[in-house]
């Protein structure tokens, strides 16, 4: 029974995979129907018109066709669905209906949660060019509170890899491309025994960086950035022991030792001229006229190196188990990751010598997952059940650092005096007035007279701040997750079904940190406080904002050799119900109500209140509760597929991590919502091996209204002040995505296609603090493919090209550190603490890929 199950799941894996999506090796189009489209959403297979969900289904060669090699690439298939990075590979965050979670925090678990092959990873940054074979990726948008691991409040992509075969197989990939890419990929299945299978997977790629990079002031060498240089494996064993019983063992292993990433300037503010003045050339881009938008452009200021280091590894073994006495099936998967990653970085992202973090294990974080889940799963003539169990034990250890460069010092000390400048012109813009405030025993007069000459006079004793290591902090999480869940669908009547599911999670957290300051440093803002009644005389109301940018998060004294120690536990019901009927044989409705939860955890950085650091690091979970009403329809002999579904979400306390120049910042704001309407399409269309997908999903995404006593740190406020009532970032209007996919035979043995994908998205903002500077405006992108091979597909030729229109737009803007500021200290007249004639901010960007092409082979025997 379990081998007959497995093959049978493999051949109609190899349908949808050949002939629904892709090339048409095993069947023509017109043998082809909607009905051969199976998922796995409910953790059963069901033909993807009998699931209550939003589902978007892409075989291997739907990804293949449109060049899909990572989870950012994946977002092109996907209406409603962004994919962004940050300052490295591994901060990626998925968002789904504009809900995601920014994911340079390794405190923060994933709105989007991924699943590989049963297993849930806990952060969002994946390759597939590291997992070998894919069968399947279903992305599930909405709640998944009850089925997938840990909970995920936006969403899941679930993705379903080759396991072995009993039939010997054997492949390779060989890759040519711009930017000098290569690589190449090998896989090989097949029997050890009549019970035993295998299949290993191995792969390595190369690429140079997108960013042309002026390095400045130096060290660095590299003027180049965001690179690729990987290599993986992937080993699995299929052992089926009897008919009743199957394991599937997967090892694997990823290395990534590459440089990226960096920032570009998209607007330059009036502190150019400093940077420019402390920097071996320009050191930064020029501003524009009027400080406005700077012209896109891939070159970058980097004077520090920018190297990554991951490595990827982890062990699963899927047993099942068929009972026919209770026509059940017992699953057990029990899986161990482990996840590390380092990297440099050029703090300030100019050619100055400002701030920056070595790539030599001083900044990074690593995760260590073991996870154990069992699942019970049978059916009646009525009646499909489900019980289960989920436990996690997560630890979570990170390494954060801060460097001073030779010109941190002059830099902060040209910003002070430029700022007192304005209010008095009698004191000049200088490089050396830091030390007037870090005197010995400093007094008003002479703070006075050492400002007014720039520092040349009144400094005795003064100091700045010491070049090289500042802080080195680190921090370990513990987390234990333990869950119960089922979940049913009642067969009313032959139309008419229920669906119940409930999950009870209870998780455990702890955080035990130690804040050190290093290399004297923190003695220049202590030097300052000490100073702050001298300082306080002569500049009055100003003195705050002085005394603060010497305490500033890095420089903070009241940082040193500061334990952090904290724990909290919670408990959450989830779940969902939904009811669907069928009209008839085309036609299915639903209607379904979920609750999502998110775990609480602990803002893993130095995080102040003015210069008083935050007593707790804790944020609270956040929950979602989610109407759907959808139609599912079956059309023109079952060739067609329509869908439909209005959402309606509410996510209370939601987790927003907001770079606010100086520090990520964790804030649970009361309300989002997001509210629209998802609709896709599949046609296999008469002409044979011509089919067309697509989808549509429109979102409105806005925040409540909300004041600052809403907020765990009222202080927050000013910066997020543009949010209440305003849409969320990353949430555009509209989104939308269309594939052609066309393949028959020519002829001769050999037969030929073509593939085109693309993807709309309407205009939206990319910061956290929804600053008009951050807009993105509405683009498409297009990926192309030709193919030509034999018509047993023994050999095929792909030449592809990704980008096909070389559009160009940015993933994320953010405010440079230390250049400029967008915010004000008092309410402006619109009602918020923003106000666009008083902006000064710098605001960098990380940028989207370019246009590639190349070429790849594919060879099968």
């Amino acid at each position: 029974m379990r081998l007959t199950t497995l093959l049978r799941t493999t051949a109609s894996a190899a349908v949808v995979g050949a002939v629904t999506f892709g090339f048409a090796g095993i069947a023509s189009a017109q043998e082809t129907t909607v009905d051969d489209i199976i998922v796995t959403a409910q953790k059963r297979e069901q033909n993807l018109q009998d699931v209550p969900i939003v589902v978007t289904t892409l075989s291997q060669e739907t990804l293949q066709d449109a060049g899909v090699s990572d989870i950012k690439d994946l977002q092109i298939l996907t209406p409603g669905m962004t994919v962004t990075s940050t300052s490295s590979e591994t901060s990626t965050t998925a968002r789904i209906r504009g809900v995601g979670t920014v994911g340079d925090n390794p405190g923060l678990e994933s709105s989007v949660g991924v699943v590989i092959d049963g297993v849930y990873r806990s952060r969002n940054s994946v390759g597939f060019g590291d997992l070998g074979e894919l069968q399947r990726i279903e992305v599930l948008k909405g709640p998944q509170g009850t089925l997938f691991g840990k909970n995920t409040s936006a969403g899941v992509i679930n993705i379903i890899t080759e396991q072995p075969s009993f039939t010997p197989g054997y492949n390779a990939d060989i890759t040519v491309g711009n930017y000098g890419a290569r690589s190449l990929s090998g896989s090989v299945t097949g029997p050890l025994s009549d019970t035993l299978a295998m299949r290993l997977y191995a792969g390595v790629s190369e690429r140079d960086g997108f960013y042309e990079v002026d390095t400045g002031d130096g060290p660095r060498t590299q003027t180049d950035d965001a690179n690729k240089d990987f290599w993986t494996v992937r080993g699995q064993l299929l052992w089926l022991p009897s008919d009743t019983a199957s394991f599937r063992f997967i090892a694997d292993y990823s290395s990534r030792d590459e440089y990226c990433c960096v920032g570009v300037q998209t607007r330059v503010g009036p502190t150019y001229p400093f940077v420019d003045l402390l920097s071996t050339g320009t050191g930064q881009t020029p501003p524009a006229t009027g400080f406005g938008p700077v012209p896109f452009s891939r070159l970058a200021y980097a004077n520090r190196g920018t190297g990554q280091r991951i490595e990827d590894r982890g062990v699963s073994l899927e047993a099942n188990f068929d009972m026919p006495s209770m026509n059940a099936t017992l699953t057990s998967l029990t899986s161990w990751r482990k996840w590390t990653g380092d990297q440099g970085q050029d703090i300030d992202y100019t050619g100055a010598d400002i701030a920056y973090r070595f790539d030599d294990g001083e900044y990074g974080y690593g995760v260590e997952n073991l996870t154990q889940e069992f699942r019970l799963a049978g059916s009646t003539d009525r009646l499909d059940w489900l019980v289960g169990f989920f436990a996690t034990q997560e630890d979570i250890t990170r390494a954060d650092a801060w460097n001073y460069g030779a010109d941190y010092t002059p830099f902060l000390s040209l910003l002070l005096s430029a700022s007192l400048n304005r209010a008095n012109p009698l004191i000049p813009v200088s490089p050396s007035i830091i030390p007037c405030f870090t005197a010995t025993a400093q007094t008003a007069l002479g703070l006075q007279s050492c400002l007014g000459t720039g520092g040349a006079v009144g400094n005795t004793g003064g100091i700045g701040f010491t070049v090289g290591a500042g802080y080195a902090d680190t921090y370990e999480q513990e987390s234990t997750s333990i869950a119960l869940f089922t979940n049913n669908t009642f067969r009313v009547t032959d139309q008419f079904d229920i669906t119940l599911g409930l999950r009870y999670t209870m998780d455990e957290k702890s955080v035990d940190g130690q804040q050190m300051n290093v290399n004297g440093n923190g003695t220049t803002c202590a030097r300052a406080l000490a100073n702050a009644g001298a300082i306080g005389t002569v500049l009055g109301a100003g003195a705050s904002t002085i005394l603060g940018n010497f305490c500033l998060p890095w420089s903070n004294a009241a940082f040193n050799n500061r334990t952090v120690s904290e724990s909290f536990d919670d408990s959450e019901l989830s779940g969902t119900i939904k009811a669907s009927y069928r009209l008839n044989d085309s036609v299915m409705a639903y209607v379904s109500y979920a609750r999502g939860y998110k775990s609480f955890g602990y803002n893993l950085d130095r995080v102040q209140s003015g210069i008083t650091p935050t007593a707790s690091l804790l944020f609270p979970s956040e929950v979602v509760d989610s109407y759907e009403a959808g139609v599912k329809m079956t059309l023109l002999n079952r060739t067609l597929l329509l869908n439909a579904t209005y959402f309606d979400q509410t996510f209370e306390d939601f987790q927003l991590n907001t770079f606010l120049g100086t520090a990520f910042v964790v804030e649970s704001i009361p309300e989002l919502t997001s509210r629209g309407v998802d609709a896709d399409f599949l046609w296999f269309s008469p002409i044979e091996g011509l089919t067309f997908s697509g989808g549509v999903t429109y979102t409105e995404s806005q925040y409540g209204d909300f004041v600052a006593a809403d907020l765990a740190n009222p202080a927050n406020f000013p910066q997020l002040s543009l949010l209440p009532g305003a849409t969320a970032s990353f949430a555009p209007e509209w989104s939308g995505s269309a594939s052609l996919n066309f393949d028959r035979s020519l002829g001769g043995g050999l037969r030929g296609g073509f593939a085109l994908s693309a993807k709309y998205m309407s205009d939206y903002n990319t910061g956290s603090d929804l600053l008009p500077t951050k807009q993105q405006d509405a683009f498409t992108m297009v990926n192309g493919r030709i193919s030509i091979g034999t018509e047993d597909e023994r050999w095929m030729l792909d030449i592809w090209a990704q980008n096909l229109t070389d559009e160009e737009y940015i993933q994320v803007a953010y405010n440079a550190p230390l250049q400029g500021s967008a915010f004000q200290s008092t309410v402006q007249p619109n009602g918020t603490f923003y106000n666009p004639a008083l902006d000064t901010q710098t605001i960098d960007a990380f940028l989207g890929a370019p246009r590639t092409y190349g070429m790849t082979l594919r060879i099968r025997y």
